[in-house]
């Protein structure tokens, strides 16, 4: 029985500690990008077009990527 008074305040601040933590995940933007490393992973990191799959797995505009991947001179 007295281990009931050290285990269940350890485990109520072991449940704070985790609720705290989820909501700092968050806050710092842990969980805005889901889909983007999804992509990411079918493409080379030596392919040319690969920012232009980045730019379509986040959604932006297809001919913004392509311009970038031009070459310049």
């Amino acid at each position: 029985m007295p281990a009931l008074y050290i285990l269940i305040p350890v485990a109520v601040g072991l449940v704070g500690f985790a609720i705290w933590l989820f909501f700092w995940a968050v806050d710092s933007g842990q969980y805005d990008d889901l889909d983007g490393p999804a992509h990411s992973i079918l493409f080379d990191d030596e392919d040319p077009k690969h920012q232009a799959g980045i730019a379509e797995a986040k959604g932006e505009d297809k001919d913004k990527a392509d311009e970038q991947d031009k070459p310049r001179g």
